[in-house]
């Protein structure tokens, strides 16, 4: 049986950009399908789909923890948040306007 390594997290350069992604992420592969392999018997495709489908998942992983998809979500959710309460200002108007609100504070 193979000792295996613990696993280098993907830094932020191996992944800001598809070209960069696809790169480390087919080097890493393809070093953990011949650690596997090591010259012994063949690898099935279905060993080969387990340890893609498993840098698969530590690419998204690392994509969701960067502090640029954290920066993404926040503009997200800020333009939605934004949105909603613009349409319920909207929609309650006339009553705020009623009770004293003004469009432009002074």
């Amino acid at each position: 049986m193979v000792e295996k390594r613990p696993d280098k997290a993907y830094s932020w350069e191996e992944i800001f950009s598809f070209d960069r992604l696809k790169r480390a992420m087919i080097t890493r592969t393809l070093n953990r399908i011949e650690e596997m392999w090591q010259g012994n018997e063949p690898i099935s495709p279905e060993q080969i789909s387990e340890v893609i489908n498993d840098e698969w998942q530590k690419v998204k992983e690392a994509v969701r923890s960067s502090p640029a998809a954290k920066e993404a979500f926040r503009k997200y959710l800020e333009h939605t948040v934004a949105e909603e309460v613009n349409k319920l200002v909207q929609k309650g108007k006339a009553e705020l306007e009623s009770l004293g609100v003004v469009e432009r504070s002074l």
